[in-house]
């Protein structure tokens, strides 16, 4: 299967850690997205969002710098999981995310993109805003 990688950089008004604990918090996960989600701060620990559509499991956290997980959604090829990498960068009032994706079925590509921006990006900014 032929797989691409996604990067993509978004500034957000709020702290490393805010948008550490909004993405590994399971309430404020669930309450920023609108849907189920399940986290864990264990490595080697599965978490689900989205309803259960994506799962994964934690490689590598280190609180309000960076999150590493693998990551699938339920309709990929099964057993197909990719790694998606949170790094968190100060900058003035605001926080720089870099996010990186590697793996993705190059067939989701173009959808996958654009739901970062749509169900997370955009929806995070909105979280924020309301604080």
């Amino acid at each position: 299967m032929k797989t691409k990688t996604l990067h993509q950089t978004i500034s957000f008004d709020a702290s490393p850690h805010d948008i550490y604990e909004a993405l590994m918090d399971t309430k404020k996960h669930s309450d920023f997205t609108g849907a189920e989600a399940k986290m864990t701060r264990k490595i080697g620990g599965k978490f689900t969002a989205w309803d259960e559509w994506a799962s994964g499991e934690n490689i590598e956290l280190v609180p309000d710098q960076k999150i590493v997980q693998t990551w699938r959604g339920s309709d990929w090829p099964e057993g197909h999981y990719s790694k998606i990498t949170f790094e968190f960068q100060k900058k003035g009032d605001e926080t720089l995310l870099h996010f990186t994706q590697t793996g993705i079925p190059e067939d989701v590509y173009e959808d996958v993109a654009v739901g970062w921006n749509d169900w997370y990006w955009e929806k995070l900014k909105g979280y924020f805003s309301e604080k």
